[in-house]
């Protein structure tokens, strides 16, 4: 699998050459279509087991959680953190297609550890709007975890909060690290 992190210098040529990232994106598709077949998958998740982590693109969950594909339901956003959006997807994800368990994954050296709330008035002054959404920034991750799993276990959706583990994913080693909800 190639990333972007392992795309060869001056390469940044070669895309602009074949068009836009967007188009190098649809022509990956085009080769991996004709050579898909369906594996005949339900959309429910084979581990029962859905994983919220950031969207950050060092993270490679599969591969960290040794998954394959159909193992899980995954749920990524800015920070892997519990909010209500992530709540809804959680919902859908245990009441019509089965999961029981969450796990949760934050990361070492996360952007949302650099910005404030101030991003959203910044965003209000450039824009004329106020962001209906919070940033969500943290200081302290292993905290963050803590009160994502507590939003998790707290919603009154949620059929299944007996299960629901988190985790620091270290971005320099790979491993993880689990965090006491305590």
């Amino acid at each position: 699998m190639t990333t972007s992190a392992s795309v060869p210098a001056g390469s940044e040529g070669a895309i602009n050459r074949r068009g836009t990232v967007t188009d190098r994106l649809a022509e990956a598709n085009q080769q991996y279509a004709a050579a898909f077949s369906d594996p005949g998958m339900d959309a429910r998740p084979v581990l029962q087991v859905a994983v919220v982590a950031c969207m950050d693109a060092r993270l490679d969950l599969h591969a960290a959680l040794g998954l394959e594909l159909g193992d899980c339901h995954t749920i990524r956003n800015a920070g892997g953190v519990v909010t209500d959006d992530v709540i809804r997807s959680l919902t859908i994800s245990q009441r019509a297609l089965g999961t029981r368990s969450v796990v949760l994954i934050h990361h070492t050296n996360c952007g949302l550890e650099s910005i404030t709330e101030e991003f959203r008035h910044e965003l209000e002054m450039e824009v004329g709007q106020r962001p209906a959404w919070a940033v969500e920034a943290f200081r302290d991750v292993d905290q963050d975890v803590r009160q994502s799993m507590q939003r998790v276990r707290t919603s009154p959706f949620l059929l299944h909060t007996d299960d629901v583990r988190g985790f620091v994913f270290d971005v320099r080693t790979g491993r993880l690290r689990e965090i006491d909800p305590a």
